[in-house]
Formats: C-alpha cells, sequence, structure tokens
C-alpha cells in the first residue's frame, strides 16, 4: 500500500466520521506505516492553507483548538502552522508575523507512541477541516487582500501608556490602579487626536483596521462588555463571537492598539479587584463564588466604561479636527457594515447576584474618585 494510500484511508475513515471506533481505525493505520508521516504533515498544512482562505488568522486557530482540544494539540497546530509558514514563505504583515512569532516561542507537542500521536493529529485535522470562513481582516480599506500593513514603530506616547498600565496592574491598590488606568485613558485619547491630526495633514489614505482580540472564559459575555466600553472609547467598534471567543475590533491603527494594550491590562485589574472582594465574601461565610463573580465583573465593565468614556470626553478637540474625527467615525461604521453586515444584540446573562453588582460597581465607583483627584492634580 503505497503512503498516499496509507493517508487517504485514514482520513476517509477517521476525518469524515465523528465516531471514537473510525478514529483509532484510521490512528492504527497510520501508526502502522511510518512511511506516512511526511504526507500526513504536508496534508496537514494543506488545512492550515486552507483556513488562512477562510479568514482566519494563526492566533485564531490556536484560540480554537485551545478551546475544544487540550495543550498537545494546541503545540501541533503551532508546529503545523510554523510549517506552513515555511513551505508558503509570504509576508504577510507585522500583526501576523508577531503571532507567528509567539508560536516559535512556544514548546513543541510531545511526541509519544505513534498511535497516540496519530491519534491528536487527526483530532486536530477534524477540526481544522471543519473551520467556518470567518470574515477577511486584511481586505483594508485601499490596499489589495494580500497585503499586509507594516506597523509603525511605537511612539513616545505609546511607551508612557505602557509604563501607566504597568504600574497599574502592579499596586496592590485597587483606587490607585485604576487612576492610573483612567490617565492612560486620557494618553490614549490625546494620543488618538494626534495621529488623527497627523493623518489629515498629510492627506494619508489608510482606512480602518480589523484585529480580533480573544475573549477568553469563563464569564466571557462580561468580558466581552468592558472589551466593547474600551473599545467604544477609543473611536472603535467590537463584535462579539461567542462561539469561537473572540471580538473583532475595527478602528484605526493607533486606536487599535491602544484598546489590546487597556483591555488586557484592565482584565489584570478586574480579576485581582474581583479576588480581593471575593475573599472579602468567604471571610463573612458567603459560599457561592460563581455568580458572584459574574456579576462583579458585568458591574465593573459597566462603570469602568463609563469613566473610560469621561476620561476620553475631557480631552479637547480644535473645531478644525472635528470633521476628521467624524470622517474616521464613519469609516469605521462602514468597515463594520461591510464585515458584519447583520449583527445581533445579547442581553447579559446569569448577572443576578446582588452583592457582586455592588461590589464590582463599588470598587469602580472609588475608583473614579481617585482617578478625578489625580487626573486634577496633574494638570
Amino acid at each position: 500500500m503505497s503512503t498516499s494510500s496509507a493517508v487517504d484511508r485514514a482520513f476517509r475513515s477517521a476525518l469524515y466520521d465523528t465516531g471514537d471506533d473510525t478514529l483509532d481505525t484510521g490512528a492504527s493505520l497510520l501508526a502502522a506505516d511510518p512511511t506516512a508521516d511526511a504526507e500526513l504533515a504536508r496534508r496537514g498544512e494543506d488545512f492550515v492553507a486552507a483556513a488562512w482562505q477562510r479568514g482566519w488568522q494563526p492566533a485564531d486557530v490556536v484560540r480554537v483548538v485551545r478551546r475544544e482540544l487540550d495543550e498537545t494539540h494546541v503545540r501541533l497546530a503551532g508546529a503545523l502552522i510554523l510549517a506552513e509558514a515555511r513551505r508558503d514563505g509570504r509576508t504577510r504583515g507585522a500583526r501576523w508575523e508577531a503571532q507567528l512569532a509567539e508560536l516559535r516561542a512556544g514548546k513543541p507537542a510531545p511526541r509519544g507512541d505513534r498511535f497516540s500521536y496519530a491519534t491528536a493529529v487527526l483530532e486536530l485535522y477534524r477540526l481544522l477541516l471543519r473551520l467556518p470562513a470567518l470574515e477577511p481582516l486584511d481586505e483594508a480599506a485601499g490596499a489589495s487582500p494580500s497585503a499586509g500593513r507594516e506597523r509603525k514603530p511605537e511612539s513616545r506616547m505609546l511607551g508612557r501608556i505602557r509604563a501607566l498600565l504597568a504600574k497599574a496592574e502592579a499596586t496592590g491598590f485597587p483606587e490607585e490602579a485604576e487612576a492610573l488606568s483612567a490617565k492612560a485613558q486620557e494618553l490614549m485619547a490625546r494620543h488618538s487626536v494626534d495621529e488623527a491630526l497627523l493623518a489629515a495633514r498629510t492627506s494619508a489614505a489608510e482606512g480602518p483596521d480589523a484585529v480580533r482580540i480573544g475573549v477568553d472564559p469563563p464569564y466571557e459575555q462580561a468580558k466581552a462588555v468592558l472589551l466593547d466600553a474600551v473599545a467604544s472609547a477609543n473611536h472603535c467598534r467590537a463584535v462579539w463571537n461567542e462561539p469561537f471567543g473572540f471580538s473583532t475590533v475595527v478602528g484605526f491603527a493607533p486606536d487599535l492598539e491602544a484598546v489590546e494594550l487597556l483591555f488586557t491590562s484592565l482584565l489584570v485589574q478586574a480579576t485581582t479587584a474581583m479576588t480581593k472582594a471575593e475573599a472579602a465574601q468567604r471571610a463573612g461565610g458567603r459560599k457561592r463564588t460563581k455568580t458572584f463573580r459574574q456579576a462583579f465583573l458585568a458591574a465593573y465593565a459597566h462603570r469602568v466604561g463609563e469613566r473610560l468614556a469621561a476620561a476620553a470626553a475631557e480631552v479637547p478637540v480644535e473645531g478644525d479636527l472635528l470633521p476628521v474625527l467624524a470622517s474616521r467615525e464613519v469609516a469605521v461604521g462602514e468597515r463594520v457594515e461591510r464585515l458584519f453586515p447583520s449583527t445581533t444584540s445579547t442581553r447579559l446573562r446569569g448577572v443576578g447576584d446582588v452583592a457582586g453588582w455592588e461590589e464590582g460597581s463599588r470598587a469602580a465607583e472609588e475608583a473614579v474618585a481617585a482617578t478625578r483627584r489625580r487626573l486634577g492634580r496633574r494638570r
């Protein structure tokens, strides 16, 4: 039996029928034929290439594999993606390359015995084969679909923002953390205005970009609300894909970078504040924690969203720049409409814990008061 025939038989048995017995049959065929390994890997690279054609990116594939399978499959997927990138050889832009670089820094998958390895590979291929089409994010306005935009070198302003957020994550005082985050938001708003003014003066023709940001369990809904709040405060729009665990955020490049920075930092800070509040609840004899956490994060996201919007609104905008900002807002809206011609709204579920909501709101309210005092002193 030829190598290709062995792989074909294994695939017919394991990939197009989801039963466990068929998976075992396919894995046995592959385990018994060491010469099939190269062909098996080549077919996997083809599955990855097909995923790119359907709008997926490396980080998206790794994310869905982690959600649906386990760490062994994640490492196998990473190796497959890197092998496909070497075979393809194309440059797809800075974001894509950054995702590949993160995979290169990971650990290789444990090989184990041939049957276990073949089983894991076939389980991964089953998932890759069934990935649906996603919105093609690389179709930037004014650019060809294959042209990835290069990121500009990080500005001094973004460096300051990173430093503020790092301090916010490191402090053990929630009020100080939120005050630092608010200051970071103010700088982000100023940075956005400066970038818009520069683009207007240089007649830059670039349109808005789009990125996918992971929204991981648990409490995905509350986290998606937080990301939406951060996006809105920074002139972006977020659309949540619940089944695949990400939000697509649309906006101009500097604003998208600010959203990624602030959302990641706020998740760390929210978790710290929630853990502290939950410990106090447990000390008082409370046993349930899941509903408390869900309500805490929902309230925190709601109130922090209001604070971010207020911080952004305090940044003065000169009259001649208002039309520029308005046109950018229209461009973002149009890009969202092209990517998502039909969207639905959803209600936040499972937020019925009064104590959790009050604690989350209180944490955010204290931060607002501290923020106003601190920003007032810095002006």
